[in-house]
Order: C-alpha cells, then sequence, then structure tokens
C-alpha cells in the first residue's frame, strides 16, 4: 500500500472521527436532526476547506464528493448508536484527539506538496486540525477549545514539528506518519489526565 493511499485513508477516518465529535456536541446542545448533520460536516471538513483556500488549490470536498459521505458516515454512525455512545462520557473527547492527530499530519504533509516553507506548513496543519472545530464552537455558542487552556493547538505543534524533524532524519513515511499522530494523541491524552494546561491571561486593571 502506497503512502498517497495511507493519507487518503486517514484522511476520511479523521473525517469520520470529527463528524462524530460535531454531531455529539450539536447533541449536548440539543439541536434538531438536521442542525447536528450540519454541524458534523463543518467540524469535519472546516479545517481542511480552510487550508485550501489558503493553498489556492482545489477544496478537496468539492472535488471528491466521498469526503461529504463520509462526514454524513459519521453523523449517522453517531445518531444510531447514541444511546450506546451517550454512556460514554469521553467518547467526544476520544473522537476529537483522533481526529486532531490524523488532520495535522494530513494537512502537514499536503502543506508540504505544495513546496510552501516549513513554517507555513506547520501553521496549515494546524489549521486543519482544529479550525473544524472552532467553527463548531462558535456555531454552537462556546468559547473554541482552541483558545481556552487546554492543550490542543500545543499537540498539533508538537506533533508538526515532529515529523518534519523525524522528516529530515530521513524516517520513513510511514513510521513518521505513526510517530507524529500518535505524538499529538499522547500529548493530548498526558495534557487531559494530568490536568496540564497553559497560563490564562488576565487583563484585569488594577485599581488605582
Amino acid at each position: 500500500m502506497s503512502t498517497d493511499t495511507i493519507l487518503l485513508i486517514l484522511d476520511h477516518i479523521g473525517i469520520f472521527a470529527f463528524a462524530i465529535s460535531g454531531f455529539l456536541t450539536a447533541a449536548d446542545k440539543k439541536l434538531d436532526l438536521f442542525g447536528a448533520f450540519i454541524i458534523g460536516l463543518v467540524t469535519a471538513l472546516g479545517g481542511g476547506t480552510l487550508r485550501d483556500l489558503l493553498l489556492n488549490t482545489d477544496i478537496a470536498w468539492v472535488s471528491n464528493v466521498n469526503y461529504i459521505y463520509m462526514g454524513l458516515f459519521g453523523g449517522m454512525a453517531a445518531w444510531f448508536f447514541r444511546t450506546f455512545i451517550s454512556r460514554l462520557r469521553k467518547t467526544l473527547f476520544i473522537f476529537d484527539t483522533v481526529g486532531i492527530g490524523l488532520f495535522t499530519v494530513f494537512g502537514l504533509e499536503k502543506a508540504l506538496s505544495f513546496q510552501v516553507d516549513p513554517t507555513i506548513a506547520v501553521m496549515l496543519a494546524v489549521i486543519t486540525a482544529s479550525f473544524g472545530g472552532v467553527i463548531r464552537d462558535t456555531l454552537c455558542n462556546e468559547i473554541p477549545l482552541l483558545f481556552r487552556q487546554e492543550i490542543y493547538g500545543t499537540a498539533c505543534l508538537a506533533g508538526a514539528f515532529c515529523y518534519l524533524l523525524l522528516l529530515k532524519m530521513e524516517i520513513p513515511p510511514r513510521m513518521n506518519l505513526l510517530i507524529s499522530g500518535s505524538l499529538i494523541i499522547l500529548v493530548r491524552v498526558l495534557a487531559v489526565k494530568f490536568k496540564l494546561a497553559l497560563p490564562i491571561v488576565n487583563a484585569r486593571m488594577k485599581k488605582s
């Protein structure tokens, strides 16, 4: 199986995972079924859409309708198995974490294929992984998870820089994908487990 095929499979798995994450967030907000599917699709496709616009290339889901089908399939899976999923309090976290791990690596690889500067490629990788969630949270009237204390975007950065480092060391592409994606998931899981967080910016003015 070629690396391109593996990337395509990972991309579809990421869309499936993020669609479930979005659908579950919509369910928590008690949106109707149509709204839940829209939030699921936005979560799954939003980051990649913004990345492709910035790269001035064809938007992935416009040129390949299978991305839409995979997002809808994720929403349907969340709907039909909602009773089982609702018992798993950490399900949303699990799917969201898997999603950012896969999307960071895929977004970085796609950006590098356009021969952009590695720094820009890292930024586009974070956008791919997190901005679907930003749109999801904004539509659901929440402060986006990316901008809260939780280690989220930082985990994406860690995985992206790891990928670049391993690329420079000429580690085989498949191994690089596995290590970098797993690092993102590991950082996110450990941060939540041990309640690690970035410091809050305190803009409180002192009274004179």
